[in-house]
């Protein structure tokens, strides 16, 4: 079975735990607590292959984003994440696609974007068309999700899964690294 780390990234208050929380013990959080890190274990079959992922909730909030170095170097597929009830939340996670890159030494980086909140669409502020944009910008997968009404969040890691499963990663060498 392959074990698979991947990252959970985004501003503080996009759901970042509400939708991990939701996807491996089927609850939804209503109240926020900040978080700094947790760390989740759970199995997941993806086109019949039998994997778990080790998932790592990341705090948010800008004091903490000196520790984002360290969580990317040891990642192998990100989920970055907004609000679509935030658009500051929208611009944020542009750097923190940046900051992918930089650390990981390459462009093709396996990420899914996240749209949370979809429940929240009369608060809506960044539509589904400028998410599907940056996706198609950063060549990879996009969803709206709603860690509330479980829409989509099992989506979100099946499609993280398949990312990890057919990007093959290469070092600044050139030479293949196994996942």
């Amino acid at each position: 079975m392959r074990e698979f780390k991947v990252v959970i990234l985004g501003s503080g208050g996009v759901g970042k735990s509400a939708l991990t929380v939701k996807f491996v013990s089927g609850t939804f959080v209503e109240k926020y607590d900040p978080t700094i890190e947790d760390f989740y274990r759970k199995e997941i079959e993806v086109d019949n292959a039998p994997s778990v992922l080790e998932i790592l909730d990341t705090a948010g909030t800008e004091q903490f984003a000196s520790m984002r170095d360290l969580y990317i170097k040891n990642g192998q597929g990100f989920v970055i994440v907004y609000s679509i009830t935030s658009l500051q939340t929208f611009q944020d996670i542009k750097t923190m696609k940046d900051q992918i890159v930089r650390v990981k030494g390459i462009e093709k980086v396996p990420v899914v974007l996240v749209g949370n909140k979809s429940d929240l669409d009369q608060q809506r502020e960044v539509s589904t068309e400028e998410g599907l944009s940056l996706a198609h910008l950063w060549g990879c997968p996009f969803v709206e999700a709603s860690a509330k009404n479980t829409q989509n969040v099992n989506e979100v890691f099946i499609e993280i899964v398949r990312e990890m499963n057919y990007s093959p990663s290469k070092n600044k060498n050139g030479c293949c690294v196994i996942l």
